[in-house]
């Protein structure tokens, strides 16, 4: 398997541990009933670290769809070279920091962590060129 490959599965890994760690920021606010009824009543307004792990889940979920697409389309067409994987190693360790800068509140650090997880992005993106 291609290290891309790898860095594709391991990011797979993290944004399901992701979608964990929000869930539990979340049930600490809402409570476990809330969570098992049938939530037909108004969202609950989270505040803190819930709203903060709620805000980086979705974050990662507007790029995660590009990230497998880019390294799929890079395996398949055989252009899975050292510059794609360098930049799906950036994307995932970009997203792994990111996770604590936000939860944390490191504003300016957070930013600086995304932007490099931008820019592994378009390291796959020119591999495919």
């Amino acid at each position: 398997m291609s290290m891309s490959l790898v860095w594709l599965g391991w990011t797979l890994v993290l944004a399901v541990a992701h979608l964990f760690l929000t869930s539990a920021a979340c049930r600490r606010q809402d409570g476990v009933q809330w969570a098992t009824g049938n939530r037909d009543g108004e969202t609950p307004h989270y505040t803190g670290l819930a709203a903060r792990m709620r805000r980086a889940q979705a974050n990662l979920q507007e790029t995660l769809p590009i990230f497998i697409g880019a390294v799929l389309l890079a395996h398949v067409a055989g252009k899975d070279g050292a510059l794609v994987a360098w930049g799906a190693g950036l994307y995932f360790f970009g997203r792994l920091l990111y996770v604590p800068a936000y939860a944390f509140g490191w504003g300016a650090v957070r930013s600086l962590i995304w932007g490099g997880s931008i820019v592994g992005l378009f390291l796959i993106l020119l591999g495919l060129i």
